[in-house]
C-alpha cells in the first residue's frame, strides 16, 4: 500500500476481493499505533510491520480494509470485527474501512487530509523513527495564517514554521522553504504527515543545519483534465502555464499556483516574518505534484530561487535549461529524490517526468551543478521517502 493516497496514487487503493487468500499468522506482539486517537487501543502494529483493526459494527453483514492482501475480517461475539494487513513499510499509510460497501473512516485513528478528503492513516514505527521524533529539545512553531491573494481576489491559508528561538531575538532574519505537498493532500500534509518541525527542531539541536523557515502553501486542485498533452516532456524555462503530463493521462496545470506563489505567498512571507528577502536565501521543493510544480516554477524563476529540491516529482535535465552558464551562476542547488521502490518504475519513467532521475542528475553534477540525488531505502511513493528526503535535503541549504 503505497501512503500517499494522492490522486496521482489512488489506484493503489483497492480492497480485498472476496476469496482472498488468507495471510500467515502474525506475530503476537501487538501495540497500539503511534497514530491512534488518545486512549484508543486500535489499530494495532507488530513487529512485522501488520497492523490489526477492531472494529465495533454488531449490525454489519462485512467489514474489510483498503489494504490489499490483508486477511479477511471476523466478527466475534461482541459484535466486534478484526482483521489485520500483510506486512507493510516502514511510515504512515492512508486508509479506509469497508462496512457493508461504504468506505468510511476509522473512528479510532486520527484524522490527516489525502486523496482530497479527511479521513485515517496509521503509522508503522519505523526503525529510522528518531530523526522525527518528538525529542526534549528546543522547539520552532507551526504557525498557521490567513491572507488576501490579490491575484486571484480570495483568502488563502497557510502554515508557517519558525525555528527555535525566533521570537527571543528580534533582529535575527532567516532564509525561507517553501515546501509544498503533493497531490490530493493540501498544506497541512507537511507538518502534520510529514513531521516537518520535528525533523528541523532535531537537525538544529544537533547543529546540522543552519535554522530556517518552512513555508507550506496549497497547491490546489491542479487537473486541468482531457487527454494528455503532446508536449509532455516538460522543457520549463519559459512560462509555466501549459498542462503537465501526469500520470494515468491526466495533465497538471499549476498556473494558479504559480501565481499565488510569487504574486501574494512570497511577499505575503517577506512582510510577515523576519527573512532575508533575496533569491539566494529562498528554496524551492515540494513531493510527487509539489516536486512537479517545483521543477516547473523554479525553472522559470531562477531570479527568485535558487536552491531546488524535488521529491518523487520528477528530476530535471540538462536539456530542460535554457542558458546553463545562467543555471550554474543562480542555482546552489539541485536536489532529486526517490523511494528506492519507485525507481525503475513506469511512473517514474514516463512521460513528462524527465527521464531516469538517477541519470539526469549525474548529468547535471558532471555539467558543473551542485547536484545530488538521494534514494530511499525500501520505500515507495509515501511519505516515508520524503520525510527522509527533507532530512537529507534541509542541511544542504543555505549553505556558503
Amino acid at each position: 500500500m503505497k501512503s500517499n493516497l494522492s490522486l496521482v496514487a489512488l489506484a493503489t487503493l483497492l480492497l480485498c476481493p472476496p476469496g482472498h487468500a488468507q495471510t500467515p499468522e502474525p506475530v503476537n506482539d501487538w501495540k497500539p499505533a503511534p497514530s491512534n486517537q488518545a486512549g484508543k487501543q486500535y489499530p494495532q502494529v507488530n513487529s512485522e510491520g501488520r497492523v490489526k483493526f477492531r472494529i465495533m459494527a454488531p449490525k454489519a453483514n462485512s467489514v474489510g480494509v483498503s489494504f490489499r492482501d490483508s486477511s479477511p475480517f471476523t466478527k466475534g461475539d461482541d459484535g466486534a470485527w478484526t482483521g489485520y494487513t500483510r506486512p507493510l513499510d516502514d511510515g504512515f499509510h492512508y486508509y479506509t474501512l469497508n462496512i457493508d460497501g461504504a468506505e468510511v473512516p476509522d473512528p479510532n485513528s486520527q484524522y490527516f487530509y489525502g486523496s482530497s478528503r479527511w479521513g485515517s492513516a496509521v503509522e508503522v514505527p519505523a526503525k529510522d523513527a528518531d530523526f522525527y521524533a518528538l525529542k526534549n529539545v528546543p522547539h520552532g512553531q507551526l504557525r498557521e495564517i490567513h491572507y488576501f491573494a490579490k491575484s486571484s481576489n480570495k483568502q488563502r491559508h497557510a502554515f508557517v514554521y519558525t525555528p527555535p528561538g525566533y521570537d527571543q531575538n528580534s533582529r535575527k532574519r532567516y532564509p525561507v522553504l517553501y515546501l509544498q505537498h503533493g497531490a490530493g493532500e493540501d498544506e497541512t500534509g507537511w507538518g502534520h504527515q510529514g513531521c516537518a518541525g520535528w525533523i528541523l527542531d532535531n537537525l538544529i539541536a544537533a547543529g546540522k543545519v543552519k535554522p530556517f523557515i518552512i513555508a507550506m502553501e496549497n497547491g490546489g486542485n491542479p487537473f486541468a483534465g482531457g487527454p494528455r498533452p503532446t508536449n509532455a516532456a516538460p522543457t520549463m524555462a519559459g512560462a509555466t502555464n501549459n498542462a503537465i503530463a501526469g500520470p494515468g493521462g491526466r495533465a497538471f496545470n499549476f498556473s494558479e499556483f504559480e501565481q499565488a506563489l510569487l504574486q501574494d505567498f512570497v511577499p505575503f512571507v517577506d512582510a510577515n516574518f523576519r527573512t532575508v528577502a533575496n533569491q539566494r536565501n529562498r528554496a524551492l521543493a515540494g513531493l510527487s505534484m509539489g516536486g512537479m510544480q517545483t521543477r516547473g516554477i523554479a525553472l522559470a524563476h531562477l531570479d527568485t530561487f535558487s536552491h531546488i529540491g524535488v521529491f518523487s516529482g520528477g528530476s530535471i535535465a540538462v536539456t530542460n535549461i535554457t542558458d546553463l552558464a545562467a543555471f550554474k551562476k543562480k542555482v546552489n542547488l539541485v536536489f532529486v529524490s526517490y523511494g528506492s521502490r519507485e525507481l525503475g518504475t513506469n511512473r517514474v519513467a514516463g512521460r513528462g517526468f524527465g527521464g531516469d532521475p538517477r541519470a539526469t542528475t549525474a548529468a547535471l553534477k558532471a555539467a558543473g551543478v551542485n547536484a545530488v540525488f538521494y534514494e530511499s531505502p525500501d520505500t515507495a511513493h509515501e511519505w516515508q521517502s520524503w520525510r527522509r528526503s527533507l532530512h537529507e535535503f534541509a542541511p544542504l541549504l543555505f549553505q556558503p
